[in-house]
């Protein structure tokens, strides 16, 4: 489990916050291919499958990054658990960028 004080929860935070934050894969999938997401991140423990297929929808078109933080870690963000995330505003992913390994 992640450190409640790790530096991509707090910028993961931020987005929310400022409501640039898309949850879900549907969501950030469809707002990906229509140009509206900076950064697609995926959880440390999101399925092969879904790495796999986000990967690919991403190709070409945004950044697809996997990040350490696990489902659980990022429970505080979501009403639901969800193992895909979209940050839609360019200087938020470039901070969230930053803080993956």
């Amino acid at each position: 489990m992640a450190n409640d004080r790790h530096p991509l929860l707090g910028a993961l935070g931020l987005c929310r916050k400022a409501g640039k934050l898309l949850h879900g894969y549907d969501r950030v999938q469809e707002n990906a291919l229509n140009g509206k997401v900076a950064l697609v991140l995926l959880t440390a423990d999101a399925s092969e499958r879904t790495v796999s297929h986000m990967a690919a929808a991403c190709e070409g078109i945004v950044p697809c990054r996997q990040m350490p933080l696990t489902s659980a870690d990022l429970a505080m963000l979501t009403p639901k658990p969800a193992a895909v995330f979209g940050v839609t505003d360019e200087h938020l992913a470039q901070l969230c960028a930053k803080h993956l390994t």
